[in-house]
């Protein structure tokens, strides 16, 4: 026996489907009353007929934490549009707190969800990224936020150098360096994006003449003549084939004095190898030690020599970031491979991978070989978020070594 559902009267069957159906089993049509409840529409649908016309419906919603009895629930009001991108928010039901913790890929996150950006959609992304990265690599963060990068990072083994313009957003990456042991390991700044890259890429001083560190009356001591003549660059140069030991040992003495008295101030000049770089509070505690790399190495880090990777996570106008780039990396002081960068970006379904790349450029002042797109997720129906990968190219380079500024990293790292 079967029993059909139709929806229109028994009279409209027409009699030749009728007798169809009997040709093929035993089949009797009595009507029968069935009532749709809410288990056979989507919510989609159901909230369509509910709400007002006009008022959109939610496709998404976003949990903080993996518990079941949620204790605030919030709305996003309106657009980003303030200096830090943090969104604003209404409390609907729960408390009126925005302080809570989020886990991901074994990292513990402390934040306040109405003072810094958060998006637990990231993570994969945030994965991904960091996948890429090698233990001792040394990351340059130009919008770290509360750390989402930068602490998976560094217990991965890297060196990351973490900037953010919101101050709350560094606390929370300070505080959260610090819950996930890795204090050890990421520097931040609170400054302007093209400010901390400028600081990180631009050569101190003291690099530029550790040649001429020993003192004149030094040499004088020791019966060396210095030349006359001047370089090019207008320094001294030392006419001598060998120094003498002792002042090798005094050298090397200054040295230690330097770092000595630069550990002892939150905020630490990043220098060269006679003056100390930055180090966190965790290299000053007694017996502190790094697994991965000793605390001696990270502060002789110098980040205008080498950089791996740079990452720009601010979609809505990272790009234009990029022209931080033209004429700063001193080709006299670089070694190995240029780094690669990591743009992030929006974009919309009536633009192309073509035209990203054509901002990108123009930005730079110049062509980029061989990007990477990679998209990460759709964030509208006409609008995705991509990431652009792609090495700093060499026209970046600058011949020029006239700038140099103080490298300074804030707080205790």
């Amino acid at each position: 026996m079967y029993n059909f559902l139709c929806e229109a009267d028994l009279s409209e069957i027409p009699e030749q489907k009728l007798d169809e159906l009997r040709g093929l089993c035993k089949i009797e049509v009595v009507p029968y009353s069935l009532t749709l409840g809410y288990s056979y529409w989507s919510a989609d649908h159901i909230l369509k007929q509910i709400l007002p016309p006009g008022v959109e419906v939610p496709s998404s919603f976003e949990t903080i934490k993996n518990y079941p009895r949620i204790k605030t629930v919030v709305n996003k009001v309106g657009t980003i549009t303030n200096e830090f991108r943090v969104p604003k928010f209404e409390v609907l039901a729960g408390e009126n707190d925005m302080v809570t913790e989020v886990k991901q890929y074994g990292c513990t996150f402390k934040l306040d969800y109405s003072l810094v950006y958060w998006n637990s959609r990231l993570e994969h992304e945030h994965i991904r990224m960091v996948s890429q990265f090698q233990a001792g690599e040394i990351i340059c963060d130009m919008f770290a936020g509360i750390g989402p990068f930068a602490i998976p990072a560094a217990q991965k083994g890297c060196i990351v150098f973490a900037n953010d313009l919101n101050p709350d957003s560094v606390r929370y990456l300070k505080i959260n360096a610090q819950t996930n042991k890795v204090d050890d390991r990421v520097f931040a700044y609170n400054c302007d994006a093209r400010e901390f890259i400028s600081q990180m890429m631009t050569v101190p001083e003291c690099a530029t003449e550790l040649n001429s560190s020993v003192s004149t009356s030094t040499y004088k001591q020791n019966g060396m003549q210095l030349n006359s003549e001047k370089s090019e660059n207008g320094r001294l140069t030392v006419n001598v084939k060998e120094v003498p030991e002792d002042i090798i040992n005094n050298l090397e003495g200054r040295r230690g004095s330097s770092r000595s008295s630069d550990a002892s101030v939150a905020s630490v000049k990043r220098l060269s190898d006679e003056c100390q770089t930055g180090i966190s509070v965790a290299d000053r505690r007694k017996g502190s030690q790094n697994k991965r790399m000793r605390g001696s190495e990270i502060s002789n880090i110098k980040t205008w020599e080498h950089i791996d990777h740079v990452l720009m996570n601010l979609p809505a106008s990272a790009l234009h970031f990029l022209d931080a780039f033209k004429g700063l990396v001193q080709r006299k002081y670089w070694r190995g491979p240029l780094p690669w960068i990591h743009c992030y970006c929006f974009m919309r379904a009536n633009e192309t991978q073509e035209y990203i790349i054509s901002v990108a450029e123009y930005a730079l002042n110049t062509q980029v070989q061989d990007p990477i797109f990679h998209r990460v997720r759709d964030v509208a129906p006409n609008k995705a978020m991509f990431c652009l990968s792609f090495r700093l190219p060499e026209a970046c380079f600058s011949e020029n070594v006239s700038s140099r500024i103080n490298h300074t990293a804030v707080g205790d790292g």
